[in-house]
């Protein structure tokens, strides 16, 4: 029942609205992960929904692999994309015919689609008032997206455990030797987690040894090179199960250790543990941020990037987590996010420090174990 309910709140909204038809899009062009959110389908294709006022609201599926949609779906109807020529435009259209929309209905499609599509639906659907917008569909759906259901904080405890088994086994191998390079350590991410059931990694590990952990994102995302060898090392990596995505960072670290390397160290260590401190229902994210940034610019210092961000079906979604002013998100129960801080210099090199955070009714629940490891 939980996509009938999930699909159940967005009707809700689209009659608030006075919105006749919905469509969510998941392709090559434009991805959207939503539609597994509400159905359960993990491949690419279409989602319309259609709200009816005397109550026979709908959802229609239209995927690109209709043998996957069978075994994994769940919606109201299947029809498989080649029978509109794998064509949005006659998609749309076939789902008027399907729902019966009224004419001069509203009918909304997705905020990401270019200018000039959008005024090929209108040509398409004259019949209807055509909405392309932000704060639209896709803002209510990301917003039900970042309080996770009771269903999702399983999947995110049992990921997090398994994510935490492949971190106390990458620092055992690292430790002893085994794990060498950072190509090892990132083939051995992607084979280990698969062993447990994963989908595989939700993103691109990187895997940065001392001569390049001064990049946030280090470019490339790792090479044949050293790891965890003198200085510092970052590993930034994620994995994927039931679609849903940890992320994770650890820096190695291996003496011997100037005293700047080992300023970074700590005021990563002391601003993770501020930030971790105020973690609670209400506090708004950007608080938290900013306490962070001022911590960080009063040891002269500037964290380059965001505090956190939320995780679900994709790595980076809501709530966000960072000093801006148009940020007006607010912790609430059910909202799983990363706590990220890090320091990085071009000659000391970098070090982060990223756990996955679950903020619930009675509290905190760090999730994942991710820390700096000194060799």
């Amino acid at each position: 029942m939980r996509y009938e309910g999930r699909r159940e709140r967005l009707y809700q909204w689209m009659a608030g609205e006075g919105i006749g038809l919905v469509m969510f899009e998941h392709t090559e062009v434009r991805q959207d992960p939503s539609i597994r959110w509400m159905t359960g389908h993990p491949g690419e294709g279409l989602l319309f929904l259609g709200f009816d006022p005397r109550g026979g609201s709908h959802a229609l599926l239209v995927p690109w692999d209709s043998n996957l949609a069978m075994i994994w779906a769940n919606a109201d109807a299947i029809i498989p994309y080649t029978e509109f020529e794998r064509q949005p435009l006659k998609a749309v259209q076939g789902a008027v015919a399907y729902f019966k929309t009224p004419f001069g209905s509203k009918i909304e499609i997705p905020s990401v689609t270019p200018y000039p599509l959008f005024l090929h639906y209108v040509e398409a659907l004259l019949d209807f008032d055509v909405l392309c917008r932000k704060g639209g569909i896709q803002q209510e759906v990301m917003a039900l997206r970042s309080i996770k259901d009771p269903e999702e904080i399983q999947i995110y405890r049992t990921l997090a455990a398994i994510t935490n088994d492949l971190i106390d086994l990458l620092e055992q191998d690292i430790r002893s030797g085994t794990l060498g390079t950072e190509g090892e350590v990132v083939r051995f991410i992607e084979m280990e987690c698969r062993k447990r059931g994963c989908e595989g990694t939700g993103f691109e590990t990187l895997a940065a040894g001392p001569e390049r952990s001064f990049g946030i994102h280090p470019f490339p995302a790792y090479t044949t090179g050293e790891f965890a060898t003198a200085g510092l090392s970052i590993l930034d990596f994620g994995l994927k199960y039931a679609g849903y995505t940890s992320d994770v960072t650890l820096t190695f670290v291996r003496p011997p250790l100037s005293r700047a390397q080992e300023k970074l160290l700590t005021l990563t260590e002391r601003a993770y543990r501020l930030a971790l401190a105020m973690v609670a229902e209400g506090i708004a994210t950007k608080t938290i941020a900013g306490a962070v940034d001022a911590f960080f610019g009063n040891a002269k210092k500037t964290m380059p990037h965001a505090l956190g961000h939320g995780i679900g079906l994709e790595a980076h979604e809501s709530p966000a987590l960072r000093n801006h002013a148009d940020n007006g998100w607010v912790l609430q129960p059910g909202m799983i996010f990363t706590l990220e801080p890090g320091l990085y210099d071009p000659v000391q090199g970098g070090c982060r420090l990223e756990n996955d955070i679950l903020l619930t009714g009675s509290g905190v629940e760090v999730l994942t174990n991710a820390r700096i490891i000194r060799l």
